[in-house]
């Protein structure tokens, strides 16, 4: 039996969500990005690079669209 009332308990699932998922995502990138070096342009532009820049946009209009469904829905009290 849970202590909390439903909607606060939908609430706090929408924020670890949000959270867990952004921190993946940025995690991700940075692995990527820095540690593999695709974010840094050496003497020329390497394919590397730009399939990194290409999925970094994407990812990133994904991870927006996921905020924006994620917290559209509003809640009961307000």
């Amino acid at each position: 039996m849970s202590l909390l009332e439903p909607d606060i308990k939908d609430f706090l699932k929408k924020i670890i969500q949000s959270v867990f998922i952004g921190l993946g995502w940025m995690m991700v990138n940075m692995v990527a990005g820095i540690f593999l070096g695709w974010m840094f342009i050496g003497e020329r532009l390497s394919a590397g690079n730009i399939i990194f820049y290409i999925f970094l946009i994407t990812s990133l209009i994904l991870l927006i669209r996921f905020y924006i469904r994620t917290w559209k829905k509003k809640f009961p009290h307000g």
